[in-house]
This record gives structure tokens, C-alpha cells and sequence, in this order.
């Protein structure tokens, strides 16, 4: 079973319970245990830094710490600065890079394979998130299969 742990060091809030993550990381990446990890600006650019030798703030960094575990740091900063670049809300763009960073973790490589998938995972899983809680409005600007936004209901 896929285990999902959470833990936020920034003073940012979410909002909502991130009941979504564990079912996210179920369907791509079953039987992993998965850390997820938001940061601030200083510790994602200092992880990226030792981790990879880039010196740029990240939005999101992902590798394996185990057989079947892995470790995703998503910097709340850079996802709402880049989230409307993106036609997304903030809430919707860190659920896309969650994707993204799990994908990585399975092996795939940027490319158009991985972009198409992201785009069906996301739209699913929003979809999805927001029926269950029942506030249409919430996730209003969910790519399309183009990778532009739909606007407003």
C-alpha cells in the first residue's frame, strides 16, 4: 500500500486536507512510501544546489531514497509565482507538480509522453478531488489536452 507523509516548513497553508496526494501517489506509483515536503525559496535553491549542483530556486525536486520510496520538495513560492503562467490556481499547480515529481521518481524524462499523461492525471484527479468535496468552483482553471486553460465555468 502506498504511503503518503506530509510535511509543510513554510508558513503558506494549503487549505483543504491534501487527502488528494495519497490517492495521487496510489495510481502512479503503488506500493511506494512517498515523503512529501514543501519548502520555502532558501531550502528548495540549497537542496537543488546538493542535490543536482543547479543554483536556481526549484518549483519542485523528486528522487529515490529507497527501494519503492522517494521524496518530493515542493517550494509553495515558486508554485504561485509560476502557477498563472501556467492557467492554474496555486492549489491546482502544486497537485500538477506532485504528478510531475512522481513521474520523474517512476523513470519517465520531459518530453511530450510525460506532458500528455500529467495533463490526463491532473484533469482526473481534480476532477475527481472536486466532486468529492463538492465545491464546483473550486479548480476552475484545469488544462486541457493542449495544455491551456479552460477559462472560467
Amino acid at each position: 500500500m502506498t504511503g503518503v507523509s506530509i510535511k509543510n516548513f513554510t508558513r503558506s497553508s494549503l487549505g483543504g486536507s491534501g487527502a488528494v496526494f495519497p490517492t495521487i501517489a496510489a495510481s502512479i506509483l503503488p506500493t511506494w512510501n512517498i515523503s512529501l515536503v514543501f519548502v520555502g525559496s532558501k531550502r528548495a535553491r540549497d537542496l537543488n544546489k546538493r542535490l543536482r549542483g543547479k543554483t536556481y530556486t526549484p518549483n519542485v525536486l523528486s528522487y529515490e531514497v529507497g527501494k519503492k520510496s522517494g521524496e518530493i520538495f515542493i517550494c509553495l513560492q515558486e508554485a504561485k509565482k509560476q502557477a498563472p503562467l501556467h492557467s492554474m490556481n496555486e492549489k491546482t499547480f502544486v497537485v500538477f507538480l506532485f504528478i510531475h515529481g512522481l513521474l520523474h521518481l517512476k523513470g519517465w524524462a520531459h518530453g511530450v509522453r510525460m506532458e500528455r499523461c500529467e495533463q490526463k492525471l491532473l484533469a482526473q484527479f481534480i476532477n475527481s478531488h472536486v466532486a468529492t468535496h463538492n465545491n464546483r468552483n473550486r479548480h476552475r482553471h484545469v488544462p486541457d489536452k493542449n495544455g491551456r486553460g479552460r477559462g472560467t465555468d
